[in-house]
Protein backbone atom coordinates (compact mmCIF):
# COMPACT_ATOMS: atom_id res chain seq x y z
CA UNK A 1 0.00 0.00 0.00
CA UNK A 2 1.07 4.19 -0.79
CA UNK A 3 0.52 5.89 1.66
CA UNK A 4 0.51 9.85 1.21
CA UNK A 5 -0.28 12.74 2.79
CA UNK A 6 -0.55 16.15 1.51
CA UNK A 7 0.06 18.98 3.65
CA UNK A 8 -0.83 22.99 3.65
CA UNK A 9 -1.10 25.69 5.84
CA UNK A 10 -4.42 25.39 7.13
CA UNK A 11 -5.97 21.49 5.42
CA UNK A 12 -9.09 23.80 4.16
CA UNK A 13 -7.61 24.36 0.89
CA UNK A 14 -4.72 22.97 -1.08
CA UNK A 15 -4.55 19.77 0.53
CA UNK A 16 -7.74 18.86 1.21
CA UNK A 17 -8.34 19.55 -2.95
CA UNK A 18 -4.80 17.33 -3.70
CA UNK A 19 -6.21 14.41 -1.12
CA UNK A 20 -10.03 14.28 -2.64
CA UNK A 21 -8.33 15.08 -6.34
CA UNK A 22 -6.01 11.84 -5.65
CA UNK A 23 -8.72 9.63 -4.12
CA UNK A 24 -10.58 10.16 -7.78
CA UNK A 25 -8.03 9.55 -9.81
CA UNK A 26 -7.33 6.13 -7.92
CA UNK A 27 -10.88 5.53 -7.80
CA UNK A 28 -11.26 5.37 -11.49
CA UNK A 29 -8.29 3.89 -12.65
CA UNK A 30 -9.31 1.09 -10.28
CA UNK A 31 -6.18 1.01 -7.89
CA UNK A 32 -8.16 2.50 -4.45
CA UNK A 33 -6.69 -0.27 -2.41
CA UNK A 34 -3.69 0.05 -3.44
CA UNK A 35 -3.55 3.69 -1.65
CA UNK A 36 -3.83 5.22 1.71
CA UNK A 37 -4.77 9.20 0.58
CA UNK A 38 -5.26 11.74 3.39
CA UNK A 39 -4.32 15.72 3.99
CA UNK A 40 -3.05 17.66 7.44
CA UNK A 41 -1.99 21.26 8.18
CA UNK A 42 1.12 22.59 9.87
CA UNK A 43 -0.69 25.13 11.49
CA UNK A 44 -3.66 24.79 13.94
CA UNK A 45 -5.03 27.81 12.80
CA UNK A 46 -8.25 25.54 11.26
CA UNK A 47 -8.17 22.34 13.23
CA UNK A 48 -11.96 21.21 12.84
CA UNK A 49 -13.41 23.23 10.32
CA UNK A 50 -14.16 21.73 7.38
CA UNK A 51 -12.93 22.35 3.66
CA UNK A 52 -13.18 25.98 2.48
CA UNK A 53 -16.67 26.73 0.53
CA UNK A 54 -15.44 27.67 -2.11
CA UNK A 55 -12.77 24.78 -2.78
CA UNK A 56 -16.05 22.86 -1.51
CA UNK A 57 -18.11 24.00 -4.33
CA UNK A 58 -15.18 23.51 -7.06
CA UNK A 59 -15.05 19.76 -6.05
CA UNK A 60 -18.92 18.94 -5.49
CA UNK A 61 -19.14 20.59 -9.02
CA UNK A 62 -17.33 17.50 -10.11
CA UNK A 63 -18.51 15.41 -8.04
CA UNK A 64 -16.15 14.65 -5.07
CA UNK A 65 -17.84 15.02 -1.75
CA UNK A 66 -15.71 16.20 0.66
CA UNK A 67 -18.01 17.02 3.60
CA UNK A 68 -16.68 14.86 5.66
CA UNK A 69 -13.61 16.13 5.80
CA UNK A 70 -12.25 18.20 8.82
CA UNK A 71 -9.19 20.44 9.33
CA UNK A 72 -6.32 18.78 11.43
CA UNK A 73 -2.67 19.48 11.96
CA UNK A 74 0.12 16.52 10.79
CA UNK A 75 1.25 14.93 13.49
CA UNK A 76 4.65 12.86 14.26
CA UNK A 77 2.63 9.61 14.05
CA UNK A 78 1.92 10.72 10.53
CA UNK A 79 5.88 11.57 9.69
CA UNK A 80 6.50 7.78 10.17
CA UNK A 81 3.39 6.59 8.63
CA UNK A 82 3.25 7.94 5.53
CA UNK A 83 5.74 6.96 2.49
CA UNK A 84 5.06 10.73 0.70
CA UNK A 85 4.30 13.30 2.33
CA UNK A 86 3.76 16.21 -0.50
CA UNK A 87 3.28 19.99 0.31
CA UNK A 88 1.90 22.45 -1.14
CA UNK A 89 4.72 25.28 -0.92
CA UNK A 90 8.08 25.78 0.89
CA UNK A 91 6.54 27.39 3.54
CA UNK A 92 4.84 24.36 4.41
CA UNK A 93 7.74 22.05 4.34
CA UNK A 94 9.78 24.77 6.67
CA UNK A 95 7.23 24.88 8.80
CA UNK A 96 6.98 20.81 8.95
CA UNK A 97 10.38 20.44 9.67
CA UNK A 98 10.09 22.80 12.48
CA UNK A 99 7.23 20.89 13.75
CA UNK A 100 8.99 17.24 13.53
CA UNK A 101 12.42 17.42 12.43
CA UNK A 102 13.28 15.05 15.07
CA UNK A 103 11.20 12.13 13.54
CA UNK A 104 10.93 13.46 9.68
CA UNK A 105 12.78 11.32 6.83
CA UNK A 106 13.79 14.48 3.92
CA UNK A 107 13.32 11.64 1.43
CA UNK A 108 10.04 11.41 2.16
CA UNK A 109 9.15 15.33 1.70
CA UNK A 110 8.00 16.50 -1.66
CA UNK A 111 6.48 19.47 -3.25
CA UNK A 112 3.47 18.56 -5.54
CA UNK A 113 4.42 20.46 -8.36
CA UNK A 114 7.85 18.78 -8.24
CA UNK A 115 6.27 15.82 -10.07
CA UNK A 116 5.62 17.95 -13.00
CA UNK A 117 7.28 19.64 -15.80
CA UNK A 118 7.30 23.24 -13.82
CA UNK A 119 8.25 22.52 -10.33
CA UNK A 120 7.38 24.93 -7.18
CA UNK A 121 5.20 26.19 -5.08
CA UNK A 122 1.54 25.97 -5.66
CA UNK A 123 -0.41 29.67 -4.19
CA UNK A 124 -2.59 29.19 -1.50
CA UNK A 125 -6.34 30.33 -3.29
CA UNK A 126 -7.38 31.64 0.48
CA UNK A 127 -5.04 34.84 -0.37
CA UNK A 128 -5.16 34.69 -4.32
CA UNK A 129 -8.85 33.53 -4.93
CA UNK A 130 -7.97 32.21 -7.97
CA UNK A 131 -9.04 28.42 -7.16
CA UNK A 132 -9.81 27.12 -10.58
CA UNK A 133 -5.78 27.59 -11.11
CA UNK A 134 -4.98 25.86 -8.05
CA UNK A 135 -7.32 22.78 -9.04
CA UNK A 136 -5.66 22.68 -12.49
CA UNK A 137 -1.78 22.59 -10.43
CA UNK A 138 -3.28 19.91 -8.31
CA UNK A 139 -4.85 18.01 -10.97
CA UNK A 140 -1.50 18.06 -12.76
CA UNK A 141 0.68 17.55 -9.90
CA UNK A 142 -1.92 14.42 -8.87
CA UNK A 143 -1.48 12.66 -12.59
CA UNK A 144 2.23 13.43 -12.83
CA UNK A 145 2.71 11.94 -9.27
CA UNK A 146 0.39 8.76 -10.39
CA UNK A 147 2.75 8.51 -13.61
CA UNK A 148 6.42 8.83 -11.24
CA UNK A 149 5.14 5.70 -9.42
CA UNK A 150 4.50 4.06 -12.62
CA UNK A 151 7.65 5.07 -13.95
CA UNK A 152 9.52 3.70 -10.77
CA UNK A 153 7.66 0.85 -11.16
CA UNK A 154 5.71 1.50 -7.77
CA UNK A 155 2.29 0.97 -9.37
CA UNK A 156 2.10 -0.69 -12.86
CA UNK A 157 -0.42 1.56 -15.22
CA UNK A 158 -1.23 0.54 -18.75
CA UNK A 159 -2.65 2.31 -21.52
CA UNK A 160 -6.28 2.29 -20.75
CA UNK A 161 -5.55 3.65 -17.24
CA UNK A 162 -2.75 6.21 -18.36
CA UNK A 163 -5.50 7.67 -20.63
CA UNK A 164 -8.21 7.95 -17.84
CA UNK A 165 -5.19 10.14 -15.63
CA UNK A 166 -5.17 12.63 -18.45
CA UNK A 167 -9.18 12.68 -18.79
CA UNK A 168 -11.16 15.51 -16.88
CA UNK A 169 -12.49 14.29 -13.34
Amino acid sequence: MIKVIFICHGNICRSPMAQFVLQELVNKIGLSSEFKIRSAATSQEEIGNGVYPPVQRLLNNLGIDVSSKKARQITKADCNEYDYIIAMEEYNVKNLFFLHSSVLNKCKVFLLKDFTDTPGDIDDPWFTRQFDVTYNEVLEGCRCFLKTLNKEGKITLNDEQLKIIDEDL
